[in-house]
């Protein structure tokens, strides 16, 4: 099947995607039915069509009611089912594309237009002898994973690939995020009378350092060897309404990079105990998950010797690591061996990359990536 993932990159990149991913979406599923409608005929040494060759299975291209797209390519044999998943939409704000020598740059050149663009190249020149692959993109993952969390697939699969930027490492692991609001309630007085009132401001400094104390419980999750320790942090703080008044309540905003087996409501559940501990007295403490209609992106661990983990691995010349993020890796994981994979890097020597005005990828890295993941493919479904 004829397709050029740099190509295809380069207009990926000039496409915006961080408002609205429409126009990407169309973008995706026009290449995809345009490559996928009248694949190469395999040819004898002549170069003439081998009418004695089977045929690859054409791709099924739709988009689901939560503006996922969805591509697939079955063989009609039975045999492994292998997901590629990844996501089209992108941070604001939008980054125009330019290219210098063999360097892409532009919004979501690395995060994750770059992975997709390997993607696609190896669904689509995957000879797909038994079982099925299917491309899945997702719409925003950036922001409530609603894409991801509708996603359903039938038979569910045998391993996932999940496009990310990792410098062709293949990664097994990654903690999850969770955000919770700790709000402090006290009692308002006139500022010159504090001791009349209880302070809610004062309060939230003592708990904020309790912060500290948290991990060091007795029912926390054991470190991970892959992930190491969760992480708690607090992130943004308000409080009062007036100058000259004892402030009745404050509230801060905690992020948690939690490692298995720590799920949301339990680390809610947990905070809200040790923080009501070390309050001072006349102080009600409260702590609530932040609103979301999806799951939070848990962490996830995948066995480093898993097939798909080694093969990848093998064809990649990567290492096996954690990733450095928490990403939709986790929506998968439960259902099969996860691994996230890609082309470009989170930051490199100089700093932030993806995100950040300079993001880029390198092409070879583009190129290398869509190899991997076809090798990969052919050993799992041949």
């Amino acid at each position: 099947m004829t397709f050029d993932p740099i190509d295809f990159l380069e207009a990926a990149v000039q496409t915006p995607s961080h408002e609205d991913v429409a126009e990407m979406r169309n973008l995706l599923v026009e290449t995809l039915e345009s490559a996928g409608s009248d694949p190469d005929p395999d040819t004898d040494s002549d170069g003439d069509a081998d009418p004695d060759s089977e045929t690859d299975p054409e791709v099924d291209v739709s988009v689901d009611d939560a503006g996922n797209t969805l591509a697939v390519r079955d063989s009609g044999r039975e045999g492994p089912h292998v997901v590629l998943n990844t996501h089209i939409d992108t941070v604001p704000p939008h980054i125009e594309y330019s290219r210098d020598d063999e360097t892409i740059r532009g919004r979501g050149s690395c995060d994750a237009k770059g992975p997709l663009a390997a993607m696609v190249a190896a669904f689509l020149r995957v000879e797909v002898e038994r079982g099925r692959v299917t491309l899945a993109v997702t719409p925003d993952e950036e922001t409530a994973s609603t894409g991801a969390a509708a996603l359903n697939f039938d038979p569910e699969p045998d391993a996932v690939i999940v496009g990310e930027p990792t410098e062709l490492d293949v990664c097994n692991a990654a903690k999850g995020r969770f955000q919770a609001t700790v709000t402090v309630r006290g009692a308002n007085a006139h500022a010159a009378e504090p001791e009349s009132g209880v302070n809610a401001v004062r309060a939230a400094g003592d708990l904020l350092s309790a912060l500290d104390s948290f991990d060091d419980r007795e029912d926390r999750p054991d470190a991970s060897d892959a992930l190491g320790d969760s992480t708690l942090t607090p992130t943004t703080i308000e409080g009062g309404t007036a100058t000259n008044q004892v402030p009745a309540e404050c509230s801060f905003v905690v992020d948690r990079r939690s490692i298995p087996p720590e799920t949301a409501e339990g680390f809610r559940s947990a905070l809200e105990t040790h923080l009501r501990a070390q309050a001072p007295d006349g102080v009600s403490v409260e702590v609530a998950l932040a609103e979301r209609d999806t799951p939070f992106l848990a962490a996830f661990e995948t066995p480093a010797d898993a097939e798909v983990a080694r093969t990848l691995r093998e064809a990649s010349g990567g290492t096996v690591r954690p990733f450095g993020a928490a990403t939709e890796a986790s929506y998968f994981a439960d259902l099969a061996p996860t691994v996230v994979f890609g082309p470009g890097s989170l930051a490199d020597d100089e700093g932030a990359v993806a995100h950040a005005p300079r993001e880029y990828v390198r092409v070879a890295e583009v190129e290398r990536a869509g190899e991997a993941i076809e090798e990969t493919l052919a050993a799992l479904l041949s």
